[in-house]
């Protein structure tokens, strides 16, 4: 795209999405990522109430009368998108490719960390690491990751979603929040991806096409895998295929269902025909009844 283009297309999906930002997310986002650190406040003469394990006893000692030391909730974090810009992104169906999609769902958190005065950062891979942005405080730096998402030209067509779980591992020492947004088309990540959960708040942002989840009745169709390159033909006007079809994706969604669960980390399907705010908003008001 042109420089142009990209410029419009970024002030768009900042109009877009600045009303969700500040009527809906903010709200629900500060409850969910809260601060997760403590740091010194001030100290002051112990009141009725007080712990007195706040006590600073030498304090106390000097002025005669019991001081206590307050903390105070440090309310930044860290907010890191593992962002998925494999071939089999840019597909869709309806009135979005996934990698548009994408692009529209990072945006929205990435405004919402913001305006919590979070810092905001971004890994894009493929089968191999190809960008990353430290995490940054300010506007910029959330349109500096929109900018690089829409311009993104992957050398690689495959996913290895493992190595980019692993490089981020070891490159944060801060605990983090990371969103991975992919369609997870992709095997062997698992374990990586329950060792970097221990560390870090990890949440998963599967996007989906209709497609995805059920065989259209389109007759004759050449069917590509965007990574492989592989092309089959499927008649899919026969209903004993689409049934093989819908039973064969059953089965897959209960298996990343079960394999997340046993990782300990949440899981939310956003499908490309339908709303993402709405499903965020569900997500975020159910996590934030299970930590109180």
């Amino acid at each position: 795209m042109e420089t142009a283009e990209i410029i419009k297309r970024i002030r768009k999906i900042e109009i877009s999405t600045k009303n969700l930002v500040s009527e809906i997310f903010s709200g629900e986002y500060h409850s969910l990522f809260k601060g997760q650190g403590l740091e010194f406040s001030e100290v002051r003469e112990y009141q009725e109430g007080d712990s007195f394990r706040q006590i600073d006893w030498n304090v106390s000692a000097r002025m005669g009368m019991p001081y206590i030391k307050k903390f105070e909730e440090t309310r930044e974090l860290n907010v890191i998108f593992l962002v998925d810009g494999s071939a089999s992104t840019v597909f869709g169906t309806r009135s979005y490719l996934k990698s548009e999609y994408i692009t529209e769902v990072t945006a929205v958190l990435s405004f919402s960390a913001l305006s919590n005065n979070d810092k905001v950062g971004l890994l894009l891979f493929t089968d191999e690491v190809e960008k990353y942005i430290p995490p940054r405080k300010g506007k910029k730096s959330a349109l500096r990751i929109l900018r690089d998402i829409l311009y993104f030209e992957p050398k690689s067509n495959s996913t290895d979603l493992r190595s980019a779980v692993e490089y981020i591992y070891r490159l944060l020492n801060k605990k983090s929040i990371i969103f991975i947004v992919s369609d997870f088309l992709d095997e062997g990540y698992d374990d990586s991806l329950k060792i970097l959960a221990k560390r870090h708040d990890v949440i998963a942002l599967r996007i989906l096409d209709k497609a995805d989840l059920e065989l259209p009745a389109s007759g004759l169709i050449s069917v590509k895998d965007p990574e492989s390159c592989n092309i089959m033909t499927v008649n899919s006007s026969s209903r004993i295929i689409r049934d093989r079809y819908r039973k064969l994706v059953n089965k897959q969604e209960a298996d990343i269902v079960q394999r997340f669960k046993k990782m300990k980390i949440d899981l939310i399907n956003l499908r490309t025909d339908q709303q993402y705010a709405t499903e965020l908003i569900k997500f975020f008001k159910s996590r934030i009844k299970r930590k109180r």
